[in-house]
């Protein structure tokens, strides 16, 4: 099914006109994009490994397990609550301020927000109080990074947007696993330090103090660039819209909506890989739970270089065809990947999150970085790819930890309910970019 924002091919009028772009300019856009995006996800899932192995303890002490586990999982999922009120404040900025200071903007709240989680009392100090405080600061940094993909991918994308857009975009989708390795190695060369005591004491909160150090180099590096070619014409010409919100909402809301679906599988699929499974290999299977943060870190590590290789596949290839393949491999991959893990082979275990996080996982994550900002013109652009990636947050990240060990409860030394629930949701995604319409060859220097 064809939009009919698609383009047939690139028109060399509206090209002509766009300001010329030097290599180092280029290279420079990616590296920014991509360090200020390992910043913000190193904070986000260093929230939500912490929020597994000693939040329930520290901020529910209270609570049987089980529960304890349950609420914890629900201060992880306000971050996704609070990604499509980033999403919709901060694409309104970027596209009536800029992308740069938009950026700025996302990383310094991200940082701050970290930062304050590590300084929180526990509940033994100051009661009730501690997992609200909690979950306040974890809405924020749920604000800052529903925020923060926009303009990092559009840096990318709209900085080298004359030819193969597909891989310079899915450099910033490789900040992810990158932010995700740092967070979960850091996290596990911490607890091999010390005792178990020790780190459930004090020792969780350093991981959460170096997140200032990391801002601070990320801003160095931010303030240093400029504003994208596309937007800095749009501005130049006073072609700004006036309410890109209300307007992308007119105007696209099929686009957003089908953009949101496209992500369900992505999106719940990568919390369970990288998230879930360590309680569930130490609940479930019995295992040390320094074995899953060991074989997510590999993947992670992998998934870092196989994100960029499928950018580059759909630039050759298509980006709806390299998504559907990625949904299909998702929903093949179910039942395979459980098995691996009740094998409790520290090996196999490793193959399931290789496989899983740096195969069927980046093929998904590395296209949609071109895929959803190409369906809209540059005047909407940030808010309409913002709102399109975001909506989807609070159902897939937010809830897809909490449905499985809600299933994992129910039904107790069974994985087929979650290989089910996989399986699900990547015919929903298959279903909704099967209805996008291609965007490889279109030009998006148009501010439609």
């Amino acid at each position: 099914m064809k939009s009919n924002n698609e383009q047939p091919g690139y028109s060399m009028a509206s090209m002509q006109g766009d300001p010329p772009v030097t290599r180092r300019a280029l290279i420079e856009a990616i590296i920014a994009s991509t360090v200020g995006t390992t910043i913000e996800w190193y904070d986000f899932f260093l929230y939500g490994t912490v929020a597994v192995l000693v939040f329930p303890e520290l901020f529910f002490p209270s609570s049987t397990p089980f529960i304890g586990q349950i609420l914890s999982l629900l201060t992880f999922a306000t971050g996704f609550l609070a990604r499509p009120v980033g999403g919709i404040l901060f694409g309104y900025l970027g596209d009536r301020i800029g992308r740069k200071s938009t950026l700025v903007a996302t990383l310094l709240l991200m940082g701050v927000s970290t930062v304050l989680v590590g300084c929180l009392p526990t509940a033994t100090r100051i009661g009730p109080l501690a997992p609200i405080a909690l979950t306040i600061l974890r809405f924020l940094q749920g604000v800052g990074v529903g925020g923060e993909w926009g303009g990092a991918v559009l840096l990318a994308l709209e900085t080298g947007h004359r030819a193969r857009r597909g891989f310079y975009a899915s450099w910033p989708q490789a900040g992810v696993p990158l932010g995700l390795v740092t967070s979960t190695g850091i996290v596990a060369w911490m607890q091999g330090m010390m005792s178990k005591e020790n780190f459930t004491s004090w020792g969780w909160r350093v991981p959460f103090y170096l997140s200032g150090l990391l801002i601070v180099i990320g801003l160095l590096i931010r303030v240093r660039i400029l504003e994208t070619p596309l937007f800095a014409r749009l501005l130049e010409n006073k072609q700004v819209s006036s309410d890109p919100i209300g307007e992308t909402l007119r105007r696209h809301w099929r686009e957003v909506a089908l953009a949101a679906g496209t992500r369900l599988s992505e999106q719940s699929c990568f919390y369970l890989f990288s998230v879930y499974v360590v309680s569930y290999i130490r609940d479930a299977l019995h295992l040390p739970e320094k074995m899953a943060l060991q074989a997510v870190s590999l993947a992670a590590a992998l998934e870092f270089f196989t994100i960029p290789v499928f950018g580059m596949l759909s630039d050759r290839w298509s980006r709806r065809g390299v998504y559907m393949l990625g949904c299909l491999l998702m929903g093949l991959f179910a039942f395979p990947y459980f098995a691996l893990l009740q094998t409790k082979s520290s090996g196999l275990i490793g193959a399931a999150a290789v496989l899983s996080l740096a195969g069927g996982h980046a093929m998904l994550y590395s296209v949609q970085a071109s895929l959803i900002p190409e369906l809209f013109g540059t005047r909407l652009r940030y808010s309409g790819a913002s709102m399109g990636y975001q909506f989807a947050s609070p159902l897939a990240g937010g809830l897809a930890p909490i449905i499985a060990a809600l299933l994992v409860e129910k039904f107790p030394g069974a994985y087929w309910p979650l290989a089910v629930y996989i399986i699900i949701i990547s015919v929903i995604s298959l279903a909704c970019v099967w209805c996008l319409a291609e965007t490889s060859r279109k030009d998006i220097s148009l501010h439609d």
